[in-house]
């Protein structure tokens, strides 16, 4: 019985460190997910007036999938 409480009372603790790990994860900033994706896609692209953006959306085919997610979410947040 001690030891069924023992691992009852781990599984819950895992459990509450994985949620927090993914609300950790949505407080990253969206465009550190996509900071390879620039340097592989976007190579001498000069920061500012949208043009890093512009770039990622010409090669939205190409884009990682955790880049398109974190874009898809700013716009999302933009649109509030």
């Amino acid at each position: 019985m001690m030891v069924r409480r023992l691992t009852l009372a781990s599984l819950l603790s895992l459990a509450a460190l994985s949620l927090a790990g993914s609300s950790l994860a949505q407080a990253v900033d969206p465009m550190a997910l996509c900071k390879s994706d620039v340097a592989r896609l976007c190579p001498g692209v000069e920061p500012g007036g949208g043009r890093i953006i512009g770039c990622l959306k010409e090669h939205k085919m190409e884009m990682s999938v955790g880049c398109a997610k974190a874009l898809q979410k700013m716009k999302g947040q933009m649109g509030k």
